[in-house]
């Protein structure tokens, strides 16, 4: 007993040891999360993806963005840093590019180009040769460290979403990075516009928490942003440009 406690002791010093100087990548902030509004409403249990169809990607894991192309074939992206294609079915798997690096989303240009936010490289062009080109992998000299997903609007231009200027999914890993960002909250999230025709990239919004998901409105005057870390969406016009979300007041703020 003496031995199994003195061990314990060990195991608690190291422990506090630890907590107390080892370094850690963040510097946590304060912040009081949204009640929880139980399983009601919207969130009442059901049984409605019961019958989904199971598509395998065979060796490849962590697919996260699905997108139909121009060829009505389906396409996602993988751990691995490769971007598949196959049937609606799943049957004919194939790797159209391997970036290098981590593809989440991803959108196809109006003549049919494959434009990809890669976690790691930025915004990224896809030659139907399988050529890479960056589109943008830095704002003003400041790096984009976390590109996550992309939408194309009519006129060309190229809205995405880097989801963290704190902690490079290069760096950290993708998810390691965001469970790191969203503990931290320092909220340093934001969505940019690449604009093919002048090769430039501009700030939409920022200050979001992780914001990871974009999309255009129908009429493509407004997009609509995933705020992971503040579990809302944000609708912001398509034409804005330097806004801070922390300066801005949210629907049912």
């Amino acid at each position: 007993m003496g031995r199994m406690l003195r061990i314990a002791g060990v195991l608690l010093l190291a422990l506090v040891a630890y907590l107390l100087f080892w370094p850690v990548p963040i510097e946590p902030l304060a912040w009081q999360p949204a009640a929880v509004p139980g399983y009601t409403g919207p969130h009442a249990a059901n049984d409605r993806l019961g019958a989904v169809q199971v598509i395998s990607v065979g060796a490849e894991v962590g697919p996260e963005h699905i997108e139909v192309g121009p060829d009505g074939k389906v396409y996602t992206g993988v751990l691995s840093g490769a971007v598949l294609r196959m049937n609606p079915d799943g049957s004919g798997l194939e790797t159209v590019v391997d970036t290098g690096g981590r593809p989440l989303g991803f959108d196809f240009t109006a003549d049919g180009q494959l434009v990809v936010a890669d976690a790691f490289m930025g915004l990224l062009a896809i030659g139907a040769d399988g050529s890479i080109e960056v589109l943008a992998d830095e704002v003003d000299g400041d790096p984009i460290r976390y590109a996550d997903a992309v939408v194309i609007a009519a006129d060309g231009l190229m809205y995405f979403t880097d989801a963290s200027r704190r902690l490079a999914a290069r760096e950290w890993g993708t998810f390691r990075a965001a469970l790191l960002d969203i503990l931290e909250h320092s909220c340093t999230g934001r969505v940019l516009v690449y604009d093919p025709g002048s090769r430039t990239t501009s700030l939409v919004i920022g200050g979001l928490c992780f914001p990871n998901g974009v999309a255009l409105s129908g009429d493509g005057r407004h997009l609509f942003i995933a705020e992971t870390g503040e579990y809302r969406i944000w609708k912001v016009a398509a034409a804005a440009r330097g806004l801070d979300a922390r300066r801005l007041p949210a629907a049912g703020d």
